[in-house]
């Protein structure tokens, strides 16, 4: 017997960043499953069209926009879009960001202030822009941080500063418009994206067995953990970064 997915996004519009593969792509599908309209948005244009085309071809509502979300401007645009679509806009994922390799003293400025920029900055410019239409519908804000927010890993200085400030930035969010957008971010482990495509299948077992669930994440995982705390199930939820890590936080192993 086949169980349809809850409805719990009728009615409601989404907007999804880096939502060309993996994580942000799951979770288009997901919310759109779920009876959203959805906004798909990527840099990777192409990726996007592709995205949103799937999911109509499943039946669902969506369309696609081109967003480099270091850009404010381009935030501004792509909610007007949502709000031309839809009238509304409900529901906000913040997902880009991207970590380089390396340790402190191997990183230039320039790498440096990028990878703060597409993970962290980028929140503040999308929050930024939604604020007016996301108060008028009381919606939700849901972040990708990541476990390097909680756990040292070496040669990830960059990726960890911008991930731990999402968790500040979370909780300070949950404050400053309490009672009007819900704020909420998920951490997610190792998932098995598109970039762990190339990882030798040793590594990607090692991993496995560090973590105590014994496998990779999949980018649905985290989409169920956004579409938990976006929806009304999680009206009294704010403010929270929820580990979506398989227990990697909590294993004692290196």
């Amino acid at each position: 017997m086949t169980v349809a997915a809850p409805a719990r996004f009728t009615g409601r519009t989404a907007l999804l960043t880096a939502a060309a593969s993996g994580i942000g792509a799951a979770t288009a599908r997901r919310l759109a499953a779920e009876g959203a309209s959805v906004l798909v948005t990527d840099v990777d244009a192409e990726g996007a069209h592709r995205v949103a085309e799937e999911i109509r071809a499943a039946g669902g509502r969506a369309q696609d926009q081109c967003l480099d979300v270091t850009a404010p401007s381009q935030w501004t645009a792509a909610v007007t879009a949502a709000e031309s679509w839809t009238g509304r806009l409900d529901v906000l994922h913040l997902n880009a960001g991207q970590n380089v390799h390396g340790a402190a003293h191997e990183l230039d400025d320039a790498t440096w202030h990028h990878q703060l920029r597409l993970c962290l900055d980028a929140v503040f410019y999308g929050v930024r822009a939604a604020v007016p239409l996301l108060r008028t519908a009381r919606g939700a804000v849901v972040i990708t941080s990541s476990v390097h927010a909680v756990v040292g890993f070496k040669g990830f200085p960059a990726y960890a500063a911008a991930k731990g400030g999402i968790d500040a930035l979370v909780r300070q969010l949950a404050v400053e418009y309490g009672g009007q957008i819900r704020f909420n971010a998920v951490l997610p482990g190792a998932v098995a994206t598109a970039l762990w495509t190339e990882v030798p299948d040793e590594y990607k077992a090692l991993v496995a067995s560090r973590t105590p669930v014994g496998r990779l994440g999949a980018p649905e995982d985290i989409a169920a953990a956004v579409a938990f705390l976006a929806s009304e199930d999680a009206s009294f939820v704010t403010g929270q970064n929820l580990l979506v890590d398989g227990g990697r936080s909590i294993s004692s192993q290196e």
